[in-house]
């Protein structure tokens, strides 16, 4: 059997979606960028580009697509999916007026591309950058005017420069595939650790929808640590950080640090208290699609009307998205 999605151009993806890993790594870099006018011109001048920008007209917000990419390196376990992969995709907003928002896209969102049906995770890979960004900018109706991609090999890099962080988790955890081996309770961890914490999914009654969750954390994690004062007054430190983040992130064609700096506070409003963040509207978590697989059929109609309300600045704080509704 086959079936399209109602309102979406298809992708293929062989990636898998993991919650920003991407943004984390960028907030590390932007932690730098504030340390003084000299680290500013020594990031910009060590960005990396790529063009990842469509046609599509500007909408009333801006929006960055954070992307993380999970190549399988060695760096963690031996879940060896051969490919490199986008294992999170996150859509950022801010709206001129109103709460900033940090929304993930599920790794098997089924979308089309042309007559192909796939999952969202794969279309970077073969349908190429810009059509991953259009995919985007068809399932939220606005314009993508930023791109941050960051590999997750990096993100041990990042954390180990920190000195470690910490992260919390109340169950058991002995996982293979992951190479997480995890007491109940909080704990510092190096970087290997934290790699291993987000990439885990088979041991987690939630799966995926757990794994983002742990995801989040360690974005929350490092961007506290990054953001201290202990970290942020010690020049060496911030240095070494940096360094790891740069080698580590890509980002389009347009963004600057300023860019930067604008996606960090974004990304800080969004994750507090008044900000919005969750995850997109499905209507079938365990679409069948024959050459497929077990694909999340997202919900367009209302991820339309949400990313509407999102651009406007209308939307309340809170949590969204069908994840947040099943509980």
């Amino acid at each position: 059997m086959t079936a399209r999605p109602s309102n979406a151009r298809p992708h293929t993806t062989h990636h898998r979606v993991r919650n920003g890993l991407i943004a984390a790594l960028v907030i590390v870099l932007v932690a730098a960028l504030c340390a003084g006018f000299g680290i500013w011109n020594w990031v910009s001048g060590s960005l990396r580009k790529e063009d990842w920008l469509t046609g599509k007209a500007a909408g009333p917000a801006t929006t960055w697509l954070i992307l993380g990419s999970d190549e399988r390196d060695g760096t963690t376990g031996s879940d060896d999916t051969p490919g490199d992969r986008t294992d999170t995709i996150l859509i950022l907003t801010k709206p001129k007026h109103g709460p900033s928002s940090l929304i993930s896209v599920p790794r098997d969102s089924l979308v089309q591309v042309d007559d192909a049906l796939l999952k969202i995770n794969a279309v970077m890979q073969i349908y190429g950058r810009q059509e991953l960004a259009t995919q985007i900018e068809d399932i939220t109706g606005q314009k993508v005017d930023h791109v941050a991609k960051i590999t997750f090999g990096g993100l041990t890099g990042v954390v180990d420069a920190l000195g470690g962080i910490e992260l919390c988790y109340d169950q058991d955890v002995d996982d293979e595939l992951s190479d997480l081996h995890w007491k109940a309770g909080c704990h510092v961890v190096d970087g290997h650790t934290a790699l291993a914490f987000s990439r885990m999914r088979y041991s987690d009654p939630k799966g995926d929808f757990g794994r983002a969750e742990r995801q989040r954390q360690v974005i929350g994690a490092i961007a506290k640590k990054a953001a201290s004062p202990a970290t942020l007054m010690n020049f060496g430190t911030v240095r070494k950080v940096g360094d790891a983040a740069l080698q580590a992130i890509t980002v389009d064609e347009r963004t600057n640090p300023k860019t930067l700096l604008d996606m960090l506070l974004a990304f800080r409003s969004a994750s507090g208290s008044n900000g919005i963040t969750g995850s997109l509207y499905w209507s079938d978590p365990n679409y069948y699609v024959d050459g497929v697989g077990s694909c999340v059929l997202l919900d367009n109609p209302r991820n339309l009307e949400l990313f509407t309300q999102l651009a406007d600045g209308t939307h309340d704080p809170g949590v969204v998205g069908s994840a947040a509704e099943l509980g």
